[in-house]
């Protein structure tokens, strides 16, 4: 479907919204919660905001409009939500905040019904299907005093040329694809995001470019499955232009490594069962793909595996990793596991910290079950109770940090290419910056090195960071 149209009509809204505000000074504080996706979702809000003519403060009560991109993934999403909508109540009586909600919270019936039912002082709640409408809602709302519900059921579209402003000069995030297509039973992502649609080649690879020649160094693709980038399409016989090549995610790995001035190229999240010898092959060859790829485990028991609808058994996991060393020199491995699924014995749950002991991961974002209305995982019977989850995190928190350390020591006194990023956070005497594996490296550096790729030698490993000196 040809969007172009749609965008147009959006782009007279900002023209009307912008024209409303000139000569205010009007602000905006955004609140992104959950995963990359959603923080690319909200790079392109702040770009129609900021072509509205708003500008961006970290302060909510200096704020104009109060905006959440929501995220469900974790039930801590919405305690944090309904606490900040809490807190702004008195901000609407004072000055007329505008409030909107967006995101995937908001495709869940019984959280927008709630919003409407116990925070009647939102003005607008909208759905990731329809974020490209924010220009008009916000218009609604702000001229015409509505309030606003613009939330859709069925598949979005993907609208190209929406306005984006990125909160990095040197790393930048470019979605491939969006939904998802495997219903995993702890997982709400395909409920509210929909199936999978991938960006056409030629979009992505023209994204990128622009990209490299305003000065970036980094890319990070991204998709709820991108190795499975194309694949419906190709199922559905739905065309698609295969711009300079690009028919699948290996060959979309294979375009972007040649284009010049893009120095880095990482990707999350593929899926185990879609890591194919092409994608592997595509990650060896090209110089810029980084050798650490996130590959998510989720739980490490072939009965448990089944019961997520995972679809690989704890040795198929095992077998990909091996081969995926034989083939990649140098590789390091992240992941995902889930702690205390339904039904998860104490002996099946050993099975995951036997695979991180194989393994060895690089990195382990480690996530305790939690239940989500609509998924298969909330009707479960045989549910473990938090106490049993919260030992067994510990004791997989325990193991991974062990691993991190000794992990770490690998890396004192070899000399690594570090991508520098800026001023440390905590100390801005300090330099910051990551390496190929994502090892964060602290150094004293000119600050005329920020944005350039350097050579590090790594002097000292301190659990969560490295420390470098630069070399003469």
């Amino acid at each position: 479907m040809d969007t172009t149209n749609e965008v147009k009509v959006q782009e007279e809204y900002i023209e009307k919204v912008k024209k409303i505000n000139e000569g205010k000074n009007p602000k905006y504080n955004i609140l992104t919660m959950g995963c990359q996706l959603n923080e690319n979702d909200s790079e392109k809000l702040c770009g129609m905001l900021e072509k509205m003519g708003y500008t961006k403060t970290d302060n909510v009560k200096e704020a104009d409009i109060a905006l959440f991109n929501t995220c469900c993934v974790r039930e801590n999403a919405e305690d944090k939500l309904f606490g900040k909508l809490g807190e702004l109540k008195r901000l609407k009586e004072e000055k007329g905040l505008v409030i909107a909600i967006g995101g995937c919270m908001m495709q869940e019936k019984h959280i927008t019904d709630k919003i409407k039912e116990s925070y009647h002082f939102v003005d607008i709640l909208f759905g990731t299907h329809t974020l490209y409408k924010f220009p008009e809602d916000l218009y609604k709302a702000i001229e015409e005093k509505k309030k606003i519900e613009d939330i859709i059921d069925v598949d979005g579209e993907i609208y190209e040329g929406l306005p984006i402003k990125r909160d990095s000069l040197i790393k930048a995030s470019v979605t491939i694809m969006n939904g998802c297509n495997n219903f995993c039973t702890y997982c709400i992502v395909p409920y509210v995001r929909g199936r999978e649609r991938s960006r056409s080649p030629k979009s992505i690879i023209e994204e990128v470019k622009h990209l490299a020649k305003s000065g970036y160094k980094e890319i990070t693709l991204l998709g709820q499955n991108v190795n499975s980038y194309l694949r419906v399409e190709k199922e559905k016989n739905i065309p698609f232009d295969e711009y300079e090549g690009v028919n699948s995610f290996a060959t979309l790995l294979r375009a972007i490594n040649k284009i010049d001035g893009i120095e880095r190229i990482r990707f999350v999240s593929p899926h185990p069962k879609d890591f194919t010898d092409d994608v592997i092959e595509a990650i060896a060859d090209c110089d810029k793909v980084c050798k650490l790829v996130h590959l998510p485990l989720q739980a490490g028991n072939t009965k448990v595996l089944k019961e997520m609808n995972r679809k690989y058994t704890k040795e198929q996991y095992l077998e990909l990793v091996d081969k995926m060393k034989k083939k990649i020199p140098n590789l390091t491995l992240s992941t995902d596991i889930i702690v205390g699924f339904p039904g998860e014995t104490d002996e099946e749950f050993e099975d995951t910290l036997d695979v991180v002991r194989k393994v060895k991961f690089e990195q382990v974002y480690m996530f305790i079950y939690s239940r989500r209305v609509g998924t298969p995982g909330d009707k479960m019977p045989n549910q473990i109770p938090e106490e049993i989850k919260h030992k067994r995190f510990n004791k997989l928190k325990e193991l991974v940090e062990s691993q991190i350390e000794e992990n770490n020591q690998k890396y004192v006194g070899t000399v690594q290419k570090v991508l520098v990023e800026g001023e440390s956070k905590n100390n801005t005497l300090m330099l910051t910056g990551r390496t190929d594996s994502n090892k964060v490296v602290i150094f004293e550096g000119d600050k005329t090195l920020i944005g350039k790729l350097i050579d590090l030698k790594i002097v000292s490993e301190h659990m969560w960071y490295l420390k470098g000196e630069v070399l003469n």
